[in-house]
């Protein structure tokens, strides 16, 4: 549906906006990755109940896009923060193609209007190469997990990484295919 609406409305109003002379200069929307950091639990918790915690978070980061996540290990030890090598501290998923689309349709329609206190996207997410980023504090505003059976509630964050030359391409990119952005 989303990746419908890039290439028959969006397309042609970045060309005319921005003067392009061919279809493939307008900006792409390449990747997203979905990202979750659980250092300080793993770092509180230990043996089966670890494998419990961080196994409940990659089943429900699953759901959610639709990929199994990997697993990311910290490179080495910090003994202040009590942090051994080797241990999983993170769980990452980078979504491409139309899993990508179908994950940032269900983030844009159904689950930022779910969140608390939701007036819209800042544009200060965005970087200089019009790259956007955003934090989710509680995962459970996705429908597809179950607020019921949840044990732990975690936060992500969300990279939209997009193929353009500037930030103001970006944010008109992300404007016309539907998220909520601030003016």
């Amino acid at each position: 549906m989303m990746k419908e609406k890039y290439n028959k409305e969006v397309v042609p109003a970045l060309m005319e906006k921005f003067q392009y002379k061919n279809k493939n200069q307008a900006p792409k929307i390449e990747k997203v990755v979905v990202n979750v950091g659980f250092g300080r639990e793993a770092i509180s918790r230990g043996g089966d109940d670890l494998k419990k915690f961080i196994s409940g978070i990659v089943e429900d980061l699953s759901l959610i896009t639709g990929q199994k996540p990997s697993l990311r290990n910290s490179k080495k030890s910090i003994a202040g923060f009590k942090l051994r090598k080797g241990i999983p501290i993170g769980a990452k998923v980078t979504l491409r193609g139309q899993r990508m689309y179908d994950f940032l349709d269900r983030l844009v329609n159904v689950a930022l209007p779910r969140s608390r206190d939701f007036r819209g996207l800042d544009t200060k997410h965005f970087d200089k190469d019009g790259n956007f980023s955003i934090g989710i504090k509680e995962h459970i505003i996705f429908p597809e997990v179950s607020a019921e059976k949840m044990k732990n509630i975690f936060g992500f964050e969300v990279t939209v990484r997009i193929k353009t030359n500037s930030r103001e391409e970006g944010i008109e990119l992300l404007r016309l295919l539907g998220f909520p952005i601030k003016k």
